[in-house]
C-alpha cells in the first residue's frame, strides 16, 4: 500500500499474492464501523471487540457493490484462491502487453 498504510491490508501475509483480502473482507466474524473522522473504517471481532483490520471506502466497496460483491464471494470461497491467482495473472499479463505492438 501507498506509504506502507495498513488500510486494506486484510492479511497476516502482506506482499504475498493470495485471496486473503476477499476472505477477510467477507468474514462474518468481523463487524465494520466508521471511525470518528469518517474517512476510514475499523473491522472488529464481533465476539471480543478486538481490532482486526482497517479500511477505506474503496476497500469496502468490494463488499457493498452487488457486482463487486459477487466477484469477491467467488474469490473468497474455499476453492477461490486458484481462481483469484489465475485471474490476476491473466489481467496483469493483458495490462503489461497493451502497448507491446511488437508482440502482435
Amino acid at each position: 500500500n501507498s506509504n506502507q498504510s495498513k488500510h486494506g491490508v486484510f492479511t497476516a501475509k502482506p506482499e504475498t499474492l493470495s485471496n486473503d483480502f476477499f476472505v477477510n473482507l467477507l468474514d462474518m466474524r468481523t463487524e465494520w464501523k466508521s471511525t470518528d473522522d469518517g474517512n476510514s473504517f475499523e473491522g472488529r471481532d464481533r465476539t471480543t471487540g478486538d481490532l482486526k483490520w482497517t479500511a477505506t471506502r474503496v476497500d469496502l466497496i468490494f463488499g457493498s457493490n452487488s457486482r463487486l460483491r459477487a466477484l469477491a464471494e467467488v474469490y473468497a470461497s474455499a476453492d477461490g484462491k486458484a481462481k483469484f491467482v489465475n485471474d490476476f495473472i491473466a489481467a496483469w499479463n493483458k495490462v503489461m502487453q497493451l502497448d507491446r505492438f511488437d508482440l502482435k
